[in-house]
């Protein structure tokens, strides 16, 4: 008995050493591992609306909530750059990244292989066709048609849950091609019908104008991150946590804005003609605007958009109101800053890039760009005055008017009597800087991917000629009369591109 009792101490004993043995070499946790190297490793593949090189750096919806997301674990963020997304689930099905941004919803077949956490972008598939072909109305008219698709997208889901009602329906996978490929065969008439995801349409239309929408697949659903079956939940669940604090802190709007709010697509005609004076007449004046915007510290691609916004790149343009020039200058402005003959392209642009760099040093420093970028251009169209009173406005309203996304939504609001007659500076067309600022943005984009995929805008605008074309320097700044007539920076079909609020 009193061997038994003895013995009962030394089991436990070992027992608990076995306990403690166990406890020192059992697996950390992937977020530990993580933070124990000191490294998110990320895959993902290049687009414009997940990854793309700059020349001021790397960018990108996905990029730069990981980027973030590095941060909040203090850890350093590495990206591999995969060819398309079959690489990318080959990888994560491997366990070799952390995490895989390949622009796709979280599909049933895929669960087993992979943990998936939503990024706050719905997108759905979309039916593209030649515009010399005729529309199809439904998937019931591609019944004899052939359906091309990118391989490992969302679209084959979409399609094979078709099939179940319309046998016949057929599509071919293209493993070699990524949607711009798609895109671009489509475009030139060697695939009549494709299938694409709506956000990569948004930010590619302009460059594809024969490429038109027929119709959605399927319901939006949200764009997810992947991460490997192979980790345990700690990295999935500390960046869905991450990720609902950006969207309740509003940092998941803001950086949504950024690179969708302003994708407002330029119709058939604006696109091809844009495109069309890409080639024809900015060449030209690129060197002009490179040498004038390097002396003002401005992207020469946001100083090109300009000068496209206000004349289409046309240096004897004139408007009815006297604004004249390539970048289209009043005689007060020009007279200011030391501008001899607005007819002068050099002259034009010099003046245009010294200009918004003045109008720009007015922002407050402390908005980082690039809203301080878009708060300057909406000053210099609308002036100074109006943009601070639908500041304040948004600041009554409780939203932040340090932010160009909750600023747009009251600017508006300035053409309308029960809010301006409760500002400092009265009544103003407040849709048109909001218009103006989004075509910059838009031309600015289609610049940036066709010549060295650009930085976001740095600072500069000069104001000449609202969006809608208006005189706003032979008025005064804060005149309600600011605002105008002149639309010779747009396209007629573009007119007044309603704003995205």
């Amino acid at each position: 008995m009193s061997t038994a009792i003895a013995g009962t101490p030394v089991r436990a004993l070992l027992l608990f050493g076995v306990a403690l043995i166990s406890a020192g070499c059992s697996q950390p946790s992937t977020l530990q591992e993580i933070r124990e190297e000191g490294v998110l490793h990320v895959i993902t593949r290049v687009a414009p609306s997940i990854y793309i090189e700059e020349e001021g750096g790397p960018t990108g919806y996905d990029y730069e909530l990981a980027k973030l997301f590095a941060d909040e674990l203090d850890v350093k963020l590495s990206i591999r750059v995969a060819g398309d997304n079959t690489e990318i689930l080959s990888v994560l099905r491997q366990n070799y990244a952390h995490i895989g941004m390949a622009g796709l919803s979280s599909q049933t077949a895929l669960s087993d292989e992979y943990r998936t956490v939503p990024t706050g972008i719905a997108a759905q598939s979309v039916l593209i066709y030649n515009r010399d072909v005729e529309r199809p109305e439904s998937l019931a008219d591609l019944a004899d048609k052939t359906v091309h698709v990118v391989a490992d997208s969302n679209h084959e889901q979409r399609l094979s849950e078709a099939q179940s009602d319309l046998p016949e329906l057929q599509w071919q996978i293209h493993p070699g091609l990524d949607a711009a490929g798609i895109l671009s065969r489509v475009e030139s008439g060697e695939f009549r019908y494709a299938t694409i995801s709506s956000n990569v349409l948004e930010m590619n239309q302009v460059f594809y104008p024969m490429v038109k929408e027929a119709f959605a697949i399927g319901v939006p659903r949200e764009l997810t991150w992947f991460f490997p079956a192979a980790q345990d939940e700690s990295l999935a669940k500390a960046a869905e946590e991450f990720l609902e604090k950006l969207r309740v802190d509003g940092t998941l709007a803001q950086i949504s804005e950024r690179f969708y709010g302003h994708l407002d697509r330029l119709n058939y005609v604006g696109a091809r003609t844009f495109m069309h004076h890409v080639k024809s007449r900015l060449p030209k004046y690129e060197p002009l605007f490179r040498e004038y915007a390097k002396e003002y510290n401005i992207d020469w691609r946001l100083l090109a958009a300009i000068g496209y916004q206000e004349s289409h790149w046309r240096p004897n343009a004139v408007s009815p109101t006297g604004v004249r020039g390539l970048m289209m200058l009043t005689r007060n402005t020009a007279s200011h800053i030391g501008i001899n003959n607005r007819l002068d392209a050099e002259e034009s642009i010099q003046g245009g890039a010294k200009y918004f760099r003045i109008v720009h040093e007015k922002i407050p420093e402390r908005i980082p760009e690039p809203d301080r970028s878009w708060f300057a251009l909406a000053s210099y169209n609308v002036g100074f005055g109006h943009l601070e009173d639908a500041r304040r406005l948004t600041e009554s309203a409780g939203k932040d008017p340090d932010r160009w996304m909750d600023v747009k939504e009251f600017l508006p609001l300035l053409a309308q009597k029960e809010w301006y007659s409760k500002t400092r500076f009265g009544y103003a067309r407040g849709n048109e800087p909001v218009a103006y600022v989004q075509n910059i943005r838009r031309y600015y984009d289609v610049l940036a991917r066709l010549h060295e995929p650009g930085v976001q805008p740095p600072a500069i605008k000069p104001q000449l000629v609202q969006m809608e074309g208006q005189n706003m320097k032979d008025t005064p700044h804060d005149d309600p009369r600011a605002g105008s007539e002149l639309r010779a920076a747009l396209p007629p079909e573009l007119g007044m591109i309603p704003p995205t609020l």
